[in-house]
Parts: structure tokens; sequence; C-alpha cells
């Protein structure tokens, strides 16, 4: 159990990784959207223009890669969307035996489909080199391969999670439901 161990905590440090490389991509979103949007009003003032489609399209595409790459993270941190009407009165045990019965036969299965329907989509656009069709818009065949790569790490969070949730009820580790303060990336 302690190689299983090590393997999930190897995942987790990895998509902390990912999430610090979202966070980074969140204040590139956040400039460039000011940007567009003191541009725009500048440019109406001085009969210019300085903004383009491609930093419109790239502000669309880091808030996809945001939310593509942030989502491993907010599984391992319990950031996602939970209906708290049984579980929080639940003991730990409890709590941890209907997670992961969710991991298995929720999350896992929904993210396996979509990781197998997306590599098709994303070889596609790969193959196609696709751009897109608004006049200087960017390439999108990046971002589309950015979708696998954001399902695989999904995928192997929930693994880790399960290796968590199964070491934690044979009492070999911490309740993965005890997570970080405001689901940060901090320590």
């Amino acid at each position: 159990m302690k190689s299983w161990l090590r393997l999930a905590h190897f995942i987790d440090r990895c998509n902390r990784w990912l999430a610090y490389f979202a966070a980074g991509l969140t204040l590139l979103m956040v400039l460039i959207g000011a940007y567009n949007a003191v541009g725009r009003y500048l440019g109406k003032y001085l009969g210019v223009t300085i903004t383009s489609n491609a930093l419109v399209e790239a502000q669309w595409y880091l808030f996809s890669m945001v939310f593509l790459l942030a989502a491993p993270w907010a599984l391992k941190v319990g950031a996602h969307v939970r209906v708290d009407v049984i579980h929080g009165r639940l003991s730990p045990r409890k709590q941890v035996y209907i997670d992961l019965f969710a991991t298995i036969f929720l999350v896992l299965p929904f993210v396996a489909l979509s990781l197998y329907t997306c590599v098709e989509f994303a070889q596609l656009s790969v193959q196609a080199r696709e751009v897109s069709n608004d006049p200087g818009g960017l390439a999108r065949w990046p971002l589309k391969s950015m979708v696998p790569v954001a399902f695989a790490a999904l995928l192997l969070q929930g693994l880790a999670q399960i290796i968590h949730q199964i070491a934690f009820l044979r009492g070999l580790g911490e309740d993965p439901n005890q997570h970080e303060p405001e689901g940060g990336l901090e320590s």
C-alpha cells in the first residue's frame, strides 16, 4: 500500500503544478482582458484599433485552459460542487465510503468516457491544424489538444483519490476529506 500511496502523492504533486500553471494563466487572462477593455475604449477615443480578435480569442482560450487544468486540483481539494444534505452529518469513515463509491462509479466512468471521446476530437484538430474562422484569430488545435491532457490528469487524480480513500479506510492514511484551507495551493 505504501507504493500506491507514493504514486497517489506523486499524482497530487503533478496536479498541484498544473494548478499553479492554471493560476499563472489566470493572471495572464486577467491582464489580457484588462488590456482589451481599456484598448477598446481608448481605441474609440483615439480613433484607432488597439485590440484584435487574436487577443479576444486568447482570453477565451486562457479561460478554457484554466478551467480544464484546474479541475484535477479541484477534485483533490474538494472544491467541486457537492450536495451536502446527508454527507456532512455522517462520520468521516462513512463519508469516505460514499466518496469512494462516487469516485469509482460516477467520476471515473464519466472522465474515462470523456477522455475516450475527446482524443479523436483533438487528433482531428491537430491533423487539420485547425484555426479560428474569425479574421486574425488564433490556431485552435493547441487548445483542443489540452482537452485530453486535462481529462487524463483528472482521471489520474480520480485514481489517486481512490488510493487515498482506501488507505484511510484501512487506517493507513489521513482523512481525504480534510482538505487544505480554502482549497488553496499552500504548503
